[in-house]
């Protein structure tokens, strides 16, 4: 298979460790690049949600390709998150090819590009992060529903559905929150003389010039591993948003068994955590 050689490409969001990751898809997608440099931007590893027995090969597979770049010549730049923010006491550090960092900023072509995660403008984060952690669970277990619904749809020849696409579009304070954050994210960056601010985060791909009355700036966000399945590629002085299309197959018999046992177990959570606001 022919490489296509790329200047820049950015991830994010891809929650290894947990259900709802599509490591399979970006194995694939990985293959099939050959970056100058790659840019991990944030949550790229789901150490919130980590645990012991379930961490598939197809996960371990991408850090193998991942760690493979660096060793042919790839510079890749991790950029912590607040699912991997365990890795902030590492920042910055840098072996090789491979660094820690919790931000970056490259001048591309003449022009400045500011990269970090986005965590930042997160009040629930910081303040309330036992609630984040929790809501966190639960988006992991609505997408391993979603994707058992849609595999089903799929097999009734019916299109697939997107259930937290559905709830984030219903929910108001999701879509002030998703519009606040790329507007505070393009004021900062016009404010330092940014040409271009690359973020992750909300799981929400896109790539639109941004003004104010100070100036005009280029807000990308690199969308997610989870339902989007989306990277950004520089390359040829142009950014562009790249899709990958989503594997249809049966989630596999051990994940039913996880996905039982740690329902009940979050069911059991939410049940008194609901009898002590009462």
């Amino acid at each position: 298979m022919k490489k296509r050689n790329i200047d820049i490409v950015v991830i994010s969001d891809v929650h290894l460790g947990t259900f709802g990751c599509h490591a399979n898809e970006l194995s694939e997608y990985l293959k099939t690049i050959k970056p100058k440099i790659l840019i991990l931007n944030g949550d790229i590893i789901d150490i919130w949600q980590f645990r012991k027995s379930y961490f598939p090969k197809s996960h371990l597979k991408v850090i193998k390709k991942i760690l493979d770049f660096t060793s042919k010549g790839t510079k890749v730049y991790y950029i912590t998150g607040n699912h991997d923010e365990m890795l902030r006491k590492f920042s910055p550090s840098q072996l090789g090819n491979f660094s820690i960092i919790d931000k970056l900023v490259l001048e591309i072509d003449g022009k400045k590009a500011w990269f970090f995660h986005g965590d930042i403008f997160d009040n629930s984060v910081h303040h309330a992060k036992w609630i984040a952690k929790l809501g966190g669970i639960g988006y992991d277990y609505l997408i391993l529903l979603n994707r058992f619904i849609n595999w089903c749809l799929t097999k009734i020849g019916k299109e697939p559905y997107s259930l937290s696409k559905k709830v984030k579009a219903s929910v108001k304070k999701a879509v002030k929150f998703i519009s606040d954050f790329e507007t505070t994210a393009s004021d900062l960056a016009i404010a330092n003389n940014y040409d271009f601010v690359i973020c992750g985060h909300i799981h929400e791909p896109k790539i639109e010039e941004r003004n104010n009355k100070k100036g005009t700036t280029t807000y990308l966000n690199s969308g997610d591993w989870i339902e989007n399945l989306t990277a950004l590629e520089y390359n040829k002085r142009k950014w562009k948003l790249y899709k990958h299309e989503k594997m249809a197959f049966p989630i596999e018999e051990e994940d039913y068994f996880e996905f039982e046992e740690k329902l009940c177990e979050q069911l059991i959570i939410s049940n008194i955590l609901t009898k002590n606001q009462r």
